[in-house]
């Protein structure tokens, strides 16, 4: 391991106070957690007392160190909330799993507080920075601005292979090359964990480039127009191979532009979608199409939709009900035999990894692998690919209900108080662009594990709207309708 990854991991906790130093607190939270995630490496040292310092740990802990040291005030308008208590739940449930399996009140607790600085502090944080509409719209921004630094690293690396990790810090991400290799030619990963995470963040940035450029919230950027950096965003979307399923992201573009047309169409292309969304292209498509749709139909029916496939799916995965059959079919289909084989080995595993955890139902099996399934020789014969069912094996339905709610809560009460007529709105555009992407990324946890703390900053920032648009109805002493609350939050802007 290269010196360069100590400099940069330790000399990161000082250039985070010199950030809140230098920037307005919201501000610097944003800069802080969007450069850390992506930019330190995949590194972890276990040796420092009570705390495994990871790039996970340095991208929260640090932003919270420099808040206490230059923004101690700010935690006294910190609120809890009955919105909160699903985080709660979820930061804790940790304890009883390991209680429940007799591990030890000492395993426990560590749990807990991994889970608390993976998850909690970026919540936290986003309750406490980006509770307004103003805040949200920098963390969109600066989102799409993450992206557009990306850019070049990804042509970089669609060139060389993903080599910049080891030529910056000395050592490759991850052992197996293979997971490299798409259609001919190489997927960057940069510095993340893997190529799918590098293609979730591009998509992210494209989709809030598209409604930031649509909605008119910005004009250019480092001088250059938005068309054009959202025109780059796109095409490195394709370029970094997270599927084959171009074809369904142009189609579904050219459809967006001719919706009046095609409702029922668009319904049915979501629906299709929906069922395949494995990769960052198909769910740029989905946040697009719901974006477009929203602002062309005043109806929130899709959105309302989406949710109600994400609760269905993790029910008849929960309960041992799911057949993946008829989509790898189809997947087979349209996108090739090497496609189905991967999404048929990923339905297979997630069987009997979800047999095993109805064991245990309730808590889960704690850590420590102890959710795997095992051969008659004690060898692991599984494979976890998805967030849902390795939550569900380590901390059982609890675990995953209180993930699910809390992630998809601030998606419900962003529809209830802020109706999609005014989603192209100046104002509101980004957070609504947020709260599709936040949905979108429990979509994809149905499929992949790719653990992104900024997704949490944004959650929180979220229920931070909420309650403040709640708590401001309240203290005028009066109930507002939806478009109500939104003219009274114009007022106050």
């Amino acid at each position: 391991m290269s010196p360069v990854v100590y400099i940069v991991m330790f000399g990161w906790i000082p250039a985070v106070l010199y950030l809140f130093r230098w920037l307005p607190p919201q501000r610097a939270t944003i800069v802080s957690f969007i450069t850390a995630w992506l930019f330190l490496p995949q590194v972890e040292f276990t040796q420092l007392p009570g705390l495994d310092y990871t790039k996970m740990s340095a991208t929260c802990f640090n932003v919270l160190l420099a808040a206490i040291v230059f923004d101690i005030k700010r935690f006294s308008s910190f609120k809890p909330s009955w919105l909160d208590l699903p985080m709660l739940v979820w930061c804790v449930c940790p304890y009883a799993s390991s209680i429940s399996n007799d591990l030890g009140w000492y395993d426990g607790l560590a749990a807990v507080f991994a889970q608390t600085v993976t998850w909690g502090l970026p919540y936290f944080l986003g309750r406490l920075y980006l509770n307004d509409l103003d805040g949200l719209r920098k963390l969109a921004i600066g989102i799409c601005i993450g992206g557009l630094l990306y850019i070049p690293f990804c042509l970089i690396e669609l060139i060389i292979s993903p080599q910049l990790h080891r030529i910056v810090y000395g050592f490759y991400v991850r052992t197996d090359f293979s997971q490299t290799l798409r259609y001919g030619g190489y997927r960057p990963t940069v510095f993340m964990e893997h190529g799918l995470m590098v293609g979730a963040w591009m998509m992210a940035a494209a989709l809030l480039g598209v409604w930031l450029w649509k909605a008119g919230v910005i004009k250019q950027i480092w001088g250059i127009p938005i068309r054009w950096l959202v025109g780059a965003l796109l095409v490195t979307v394709v370029l970094v191979k997270s599927t084959g399923a171009w074809v369904l992201l142009a189609a579904g573009i050219v459809i967006l532009f001719s919706a009046k047309s095609f409702r029922f169409l668009l319904l049915l292309v979501l629906i299709i979608v929906i069922s395949f969304c494995f990769s960052a292209w198909i769910l740029l498509a989905m946040g697009i199409v719901i974006l477009f749709i929203a602002n062309r139909f005043r109806a929130s029916v899709l959105m309302l939709f989406l949710l109600m496939t994400i609760s269905s799916y993790l029910y008849v995965g929960v309960t041992g009900n799911f057949s993946g059959d008829p989509i790898v079919s189809v997947v087979s289909t349209v996108f090739g035999e090497d496609r189905a084989g991967s999404l048929k080995f990923r339905f297979d595993n997630e069987k009997i990894l979800s047999d095993k955890a109805r064991q245990k139902m309730i808590f889960g099996w704690g850590g420590w692998g102890r959710s795997r399934v095992f051969n008659e020789w004690r060898k692991d014969i599984s494979v976890t690919d998805s967030l849902w069912i390795i939550t569900f094996g380590a901390q059982g339905a609890v675990g995953v209900i209180s993930l699910t709610v809390f992630m998809l809560l601030p998606v419900l009460g962003f529809l209830l108080c802020y109706p999609v007529s005014v989603w192209s709105n100046r104002k509101v555009a980004p957070a609504a662009a947020l709260t599709v992407l936040l949905a979108l990324y429990m979509v994809d946890c149905l499929l992949n594990a790719m653990i992104n703390p900024i997704y949490t900053l944004m959650c929180g920032g979220i229920t931070g709207l909420l309650l403040n648009q709640t708590r401001t109805s309240k203290a005028r002493g009066i109930r507002l309708s939806t478009a109500e609350r939104y003219l009274v939050q114009q007022r106050q802007d």
